[in-house]
């Protein structure tokens, strides 16, 4: 509509200089009116406004379109999230009952039955655990919220063989048919780190792999020196990740579709904490598929093999 509006002026203009040009005696020919300068710049005007039309059209209908873009992605964003919120619900929800009604059922055992001490510390002992299971998720999940402003870093010297024997003992009470090896290489026994980031992301990634990894659960932990770098790299043999999921899976409440990991405990919070701990340490993370089966997860800390003032009795 613009453009033929412009273009009726156009011709208006025109037909108006050629009747003044009539009217002075001065119009010969149409080719010499062509020539003439007023007509010149009327044309050079038109032409400037035609271009102007059309490009303002265009920057229009891919404007319009580029908001099209953001409100389908957004629609799809708050669908996306509103399927992993309710998963999560559904997951949380369950993952507090079990470990609420085992204390409960371990309390009523205890009170509505004449138990001698073996069996007392038996059932005493699997409420124990069910509260470390509950103080676990909850703690997960103070970790996460506090993971979504900025983390504050606070390094110091950390002992690495101890922190790690630590985690291993923890997950071999949960896992005990599991395999776990670790294997330091020289100079990276001791690390300048932030002990609580460091820590929180190797049990998560150690059990992690254990959790995914079905019976008999086997784990390679590998710490490396790459020039100023710590490489870590915990490997397991389990069902893998697949690549259209490789993106995703560090989201928060993200889990994988595979049947184990339905049938597997936990909320989707593990690998989101981990991807979060590791961009406050300024490292990477990446996961790589395991030859012949399982995931690797490895992680690149710059400027963490440097202990200063660190002496050989320093153990954290």
């Amino acid at each position: 509509m613009l453009n033929q509006k412009n273009e009726e002026a156009y011709e208006a203009k025109r037909e108006m200089l050629r009747v003044a040009k009539m009217a002075n005696g001065t119009y010969t020919t149409e080719a010499e009116f062509r020539q003439t300068e007023r007509y010149t710049n009327l044309r050079e005007r038109y032409k400037r406004r035609q271009v102007m039309i059309f490009g303002e059209s265009l920057v229009f209908v891919l404007s319009l379109f580029v908001g099209f873009w953001f409100i389908n992605k957004g629609y799809r964003d708050i669908i996306k999230n509103s399927r992993s919120k309710t998963n999560f619900l559904l997951s949380i929800s369950h993952e507090l009952k079990s470990p609420v009604a085992s204390v409960k059922l371990a309390l009523e055992t205890i009170l509505k039955r004449n138990l001698d001490k073996p069996q007392l510390e038996q059932v005493a002992g699997g409420a124990i655990a069910e509260t470390e299971r509950l103080k676990s998720l909850i703690g997960n999940l103070l970790l996460a919220a506090r993971l979504e402003e900025a983390y504050e870093i606070n390094k110091e010297p950390v002992y690495v063989g101890m922190v790690l024997h630590q985690i291993v003992n923890i997950e071999k009470v949960k896992f005990q048919d599991a395999d776990i090896s670790l294997h330091l290489e020289p100079g990276t026994e001791e690390i300048y780190t932030d002990k609580f980031a460091f820590a929180t992301i190797m049990h998560n990634l150690i059990e992690n792999a254990l959790k995914y990894s079905g019976e008999n659960p086997v784990v390679d932990v590998v710490l490396k020196k790459r020039e100023n770098a710590l490489e870590i790299a915990v490997a397991d043999r389990g069902v893998g990740i697949p690549d259209e999921e490789k993106d995703r899976i560090f989201e928060k409440f993200y889990r994988l579709g595979h049947e184990i990991t339905r049938s597997t405990k936990g909320t989707g919070l593990g690998l989101f904490i981990i991807n979060k701990m590791v961009a406050a340490l300024n490292g990477k993370i990446q996961v790589e598929d395991n030859d012949p089966a399982g995931s690797v997860f490895r992680i690149l800390l710059k400027n963490h093999l440097n202990v200063p003032g660190l002496s050989d009795g320093i153990k954290n």
